[in-house]
């Protein structure tokens, strides 16, 4: 199913910025889920989240893919082709709440 993204060869296998997204963290807030930057490792709050982070991450850089970064789930999203991608390959997260 992922074929479909144009830019599903733009990922890279990152290093996830933390355990927790980093711009919450540094205003002493929280979210509900995490989402991981295919591309640099970035860790934002979802847009279920009130600060959306990880949205707002691509809309700074660019970065199109994002991909759970909650225990047990390997989907993805792709910002640009808005196409939900049911099982990345890369980055199945090391986060533990």
């Amino acid at each position: 199913m992922y074929q479909a993204c144009s830019h599903i060869n733009n990922i890279h296998q990152v290093t996830p910025s933390g355990d927790g997204c980093e711009e919450c963290l540094q205003m002493g807030d929280t979210w509900v889920h995490l989402r991981l930057c295919e591309i640099c490792g970035h860790v934002g709050c979802c847009d279920n989240s009130k600060n959306r982070h990880a949205t707002k991450h691509y809309h700074a850089t660019g970065h199109p893919i994002i991909k759970s970064f909650e225990p047990g789930e390997d989907w993805g999203w792709c910002y640009v082709d808005e196409i939900y991608i049911e099982n990345l390959p890369v980055n199945m997260g090391d986060y533990h709440r």
